[in-house]
C-alpha cells in the first residue's frame, strides 16, 4: 500500500492507496510543535481505527509547504514504518513542463494538482484551490503549468475580521439565505462566502480573457463544495485532487523510490 501526505499550513491529509484506490483518508491539523514521536502516534492510531497496520504500508510520498514539517515527517516515516519517503520537489519527475519564472517558486502541492487535474481531463484546465490560501493555475491543452494568481484564503479573511475589529465575532463559514441579513454573524458570513463567490467568478473570468478559451475549471479543497455552489464559473469539484496527483507522481518515480 502507498501513503500519500500533503501538508498544507492549515491542515495536513493523509491517504492510504491500495493501487489506484483509495482506501482511506484523513484531514489533521498541521502543527510544527509536535514531535516525530506525538505525530507518529497519532497517524498509528489513524490506522487502528481503520484496520491498517504500519507494516502494510510499502512506500509514501510527501507534498509539503511548510518546510519545518519534513523535519517530523521523514524520520518519522523512517522510525514508525521504515520507509524513507518521496519528497515532492526538484528532481522528482512530475511529467509536466513548468513555464514559470522560478519554478522551485511554485507550491508543490499546485503542481501536485495540476498533474492530477490534466492525467483525468488531458485538456486545458483552470484550477482553484481552497486552502489557507486561495490559488489559481491555468494548464494548457499540452499539459504545461502555465503560472496562475494567489489569494487570501477564506480562513485568513474570516480570523483578519475577528482579530482586527473589536466588536466582529469569529463566525462559522457556512453560507447564509439571504445577502441582506439583519444580524452581524449573518453579515459576516454573507459578505466572506458570496464575496468569495464573486472573487473566484472575477478572477476566472479575468483569466478566460487572458487565455482567449475557456478551460475547464476544477476546484478542490476543504471548502471547495460550498464555494461551488455559489459561484458561477466553477465546473466540476474533485475534493481528492491532491492525493490522486500525488499517487500518480509516485507511480512516474517508481523506478527512483526502489533504488
Amino acid at each position: 500500500m502507498l501513503l500519500v501526505i500533503d501538508v498544507g499550513n492549515t491542515d495536513t491529509v493523509l491517504g492510504v492507496y491500495d493501487g489506484e484506490e483509495l482506501v482511506h483518508d484523513w484531514r489533521i491539523r498541521t502543527m510544527i510543535d509536535h514531535t516525530v514521536d506525538e505525530y507518529g502516534m497519532l497517524i498509528l492510531n489513524l490506522y487502528k481505527s481503520s484496520r491498517i497496520g504500519s507494516m502494510a504500508i510499502k512506500n509514501i510520498i510527501i507534498s509539503c509547504v511548510v518546510p519545518p514539517m519534513l523535519d517530523i515527517l521523514e524520520p518519522l516515516c523512517r522510525k514508525y514504518f521504515g520507509v524513507q519517503p518521496l519528497i515532492v520537489g526538484p528532481g522528482v519527475k512530475t511529467g509536466m513542463p513548468i513555464f514559470y519564472d522560478n519554478p522551485k517558486e511554485v507550491g508543490a502541492d499546485r503542481i501536485v494538482n495540476a498533474v492530477a487535474a490534466y492525467e483525468k481531463y488531458r485538456r486545458d484546465l483552470i484550477i482553484v484551490d481552497f486552502g489557507t490560501a486561495t490559488t489559481f493555475d491555468y494548464i494548457s491543452p499540452k499539459g504545461e503549468y502555465m503560472g496562475g494568481c494567489i489569494a487570501p484564503g477564506m480562513m485568513i479573511a474570516s480570523e483578519a475580521l475577528f482579530q482586527r475589529a473589536a466588536k466582529l465575532p469569529r463566525v462559522e463559514l457556512s453560507t447564509p439565505r439571504c445577502i441582506i441579513t439583519k444580524d452581524t454573524v449573518s453579515g459576516m458570513q454573507a459578505g466572506i462566502m458570496f464575496g468569495y463567490a464573486g472573487l473566484v467568478d472575477g478572477i476566472v473570468e479575468r483569466m478566460k480573457a487572458e487565455i482567449g478559451s475557456a478551460p475547464l475549471v476544477i476546484a478542490t479543497g476543504g471548502l471547495a463544495n460550498r464555494i461551488a455552489r455559489e459561484a458561477k464559473q466553477i465546473d466540476v469539484v474533485e475534493e481528492m485532487l491532491t492525493l490522486e496527483g500525488l499517487r500518480i507522481i509516485f507511480k512516474r518515480n517508481l523506478k527512483k523510490c526502489e533504488a
